[in-house]
This record gives C-alpha cells, structure tokens and sequence, in this order.
C-alpha cells in the first residue's frame, strides 16, 4: 500500500513535522508531501464559480493523492482549526470535478473513494477540554474534508498537550506514531492478500 503524508505544518523543525516523518519512515512505503514547501497561492480567488489553473506544486499533489491509497494529514490545533497553508492547500487541491462531484438535489459523490486515511493532530488543550467544546479540527479535516471526498474509514489520532511536554513525552509521541504506522501498513497488506 501506498501512503502519502500531508505535514500541514508551516515549521519544519516542529513537532507535527517531525510525527508526519516518523509515520512514514515506519510506514515503510510512504512520502511526505510538506504543504509549505509547495510554491502556490493559497486562496481560491473566484471561489467555485471560475477555474484557476493549477500551479506545477498543486498539480503535483493531485497525482500523489490519486496514487494513493491511504492519506495522513499532519496539523497542528491552531484557534480551532488548522494552519493558512493547509487550509489553502486543501482549498485549491480537493476541488469539485477532482475531489467530489454534485449530484442532483445538492447531494455530493467523492470521487476520491477506495481509499483510507488518517488525521494526525497536534493540541495544546488537554483532551478533556476538546471533549467539552468539541474537537472541531479533527470534525473538519475528517468529516468535511477526507469522508466528503470520498475516503471511506478515516481514523484521528491526537497528540497533547504539547505546550509544556517534557522530551521524554514527546519521544514517546512518537514512537507511538510510528507503531501506528506500522500497524496500518499491517492492516492494508493483509487487506490486500483478502483481495486477491
């Protein structure tokens, strides 16, 4: 199986980036697409109503999610929801025509089904306070996002609080991440032999 990992983190040296490396060196067949090495413009200036040509970095992204069959995206909780770039990332890759078609009544297909996913999540808020107010990054990326564009079983996994985590913790974080990575690669392989 192969796996495309989205690090949606603007800094590289942070601790999302460092998970999205981790889940694909254990994943064993994956690559890391980091959004804010991409040259793009992150704003889909006519909205849905005219068509803005893809740059090179955009068009490229495209192909590296079709190819796959499982999709990470890596992101930090950032005032509820996800960083700039990811967000114009996501706005000017996952389009109508490419992503998802309407259906008459308003209804959508995902055109990008047959496919799982994981959202891998970074917080500051203890899982408690996401549990009262509502973990409205996950809901987005998951529901709004990933489930809307057709990807069938999207799993969330959150790592937190980090704001005062000790680096003993965040070792931990991940090796954590990397065994879930293996057991996904795990789970598709033996998916796969079920389909053969």
């Amino acid at each position: 199986m192969t796996a495309l990992v989205i690090d949606g983190h603007p800094n590289p040296d942070s601790l999302t980036a460092s998970l999205a490396r981790r889940y694909a060196e254990a994943h064993g067949d994956a690559t890391v697409l980091a959004v804010r090495d991409l040259a793009f413009d992150p704003n889909l200036r006519l909205g849905y109503q005219g068509e803005q040509q893809p740059e090179p970095d955009i068009a490229r992204a495209q192909e590296l999610i079709a190819a796959a069959d499982h999709v990470v995206i890596a992101a930090p909780v950032w005032w509820g929801s996800i960083p700039a770039v990811l967000k114009g990332f996501i706005d000017r890759t996952f389009l109508p025509g490419w992503a998802f078609r309407y259906r008459k009544g308003g209804l959508v297909t995902g055109l990008l089904a047959g496919r799982s996913a994981r959202v891998i999540i970074t917080t500051d808020s203890p899982m408690w306070y996401l549990q009262l107010v509502g973990d409205t990054t996950v809901r987005h990326v998951r529901g709004r996002v990933l489930r809307f564009s057709g990807f069938a079983r999207v799993t969330a996994t959150r790592f937190g609080p980090v704001r005062g985590s000790s680096p003993a913790q965040r070792s931990a974080w991940l090796e954590k991440v990397a065994t879930i990575a293996a057991s996904d690669a795990t789970a598709a392989q033996k998916k796969l032999a079920r389909q053969r």
